[in-house]
Order: structure tokens, then sequence, then C-alpha cells
């Protein structure tokens, strides 16, 4: 498995792990993983507005640490090293939940 990390506007917003970079870029151009980016917020505003720019780029080796501490510590017992998990490195809320559910990460 390899680490990649999301970039919104140059910062780094999430960190998730793929199989390669094709599967990386699929997930990453997949119009779900784009519309998820724009119902989080961080710091009171929408994550990815869909105007600035999104980069893929492979992942730091504290930014894969952030994803096996947060797989290590899951707690979906279904839920296997295959399975798209991804570690937000930002604090995220989601604007279409009630004001108190916050994303953890």
């Amino acid at each position: 498995m390899d680490y990649f990390t999301v970039e919104i506007a140059g910062r780094a917003v999430a960190s998730f792990r793929s199989e390669n970079h094709e599967e990386a870029t699929h997930f990453f151009e997949a119009e779900d993983f784009r519309d998820d980016l724009t119902v989080l917020e961080s710091e009171g505003r929408p994550l990815w507005d869909r105007k600035a720019a999104l980069s893929l780029r492979k992942a730091t080796t504290e930014e894969a640490s952030e994803v096996e501490h947060a797989y290590e510590f899951d707690d979906d017992p279904e839920r296997t090293i295959e399975d798209e998990f991804v570690v937000f490195l930002v604090p995220v809320a989601d604007l279409t939940a009630g004001e108190d559910d916050t994303v953890e990460d």
C-alpha cells in the first residue's frame, strides 16, 4: 500500500492509502469524494469551494503515520485494510449534519 495526500490550495487536508497511484487518482477524481469535500467545513468555511486547486501527491512519512494511527484505532470491526480510509489532517465538521456532529479524524 502507498499513502497519498490531497491538498486544497496547497494545504494538506486529507490522507489515505491506496494500492497504487492509479487507484489513488481514481479515488481522488471521483465525484463522490469531491462532493464530500464541499459539505465538510474547517475553521467555519467549506473545506473546498470547487474553485481552489485540488492536487494529489505522495504522503509524507508523518501523514502516512496519521493514516496508520487512525486505522489502528478505528472501531469498525468489519473494515479491512482494503477499504477506503480517509483521514482528515484538519478539523472538519459536516455542514449537512447537526451542529454537534463533528467528523472525527
